[in-house]
């Protein structure tokens, strides 16, 4: 019996998703393909460089995070508040929402503030070949 209720909870703790849902955002359409040889891109070929990006609600943030997965990109309207002015990035490893100053990790889009509920909606990012990715959100 012990086993058993063991492995219930185990089963149920690794199966615990992070908070991604998001009421907030409306749900749009991302399907955006990055020319990495062309000038408003060419910080995406290296390690640490980022970009902005037209698409998605409020534009798309682009990271080369020089790890793995290579490139991370996340919308950049507020997840957390109606906030008309898009979030930046602060060049360190956080993107921050003007309106309420909420922070959250280029990593995974995790809140870095408190109180916040909800992660930096993330988009997928495919890389075609050596100089093409494929943004997505499906």
């Amino acid at each position: 019996m012990r086993t058993l209720i063991l492995f219930l909870f185990l089963v149920s703790f690794f199966s615990c998703e992070k908070n991604e849902t998001n009421d907030v955002l409306p749900n749009v359409s991302v399907n955006e393909t990055i020319n990495l040889n062309l000038p408003q891109y060419i910080d995406l070929q290296t390690p640490g460089g980022s970009v902005y990006s037209l698409g998605g609600i409020k534009g798309i943030f682009i990271k080369n995070t020089g790890l793995t997965p290579k490139f991370k990109a996340y919308e950049r309207a507020c997840p957390n508040y109606d906030c008309t002015t898009p979030m930046t990035f602060d060049g360190i490893g956080k993107m921050k929402c003007p309106c309420d100053l909420s922070e959250y990790s280029i990593l995974d889009g995790s809140p870095q503030t408190r109180a916040n509920l909800h992660y930096a909606r993330e988009y997928k990012v495919n890389a075609v070949n050596a100089s093409s990715l494929i943004i997505t959100n499906y």
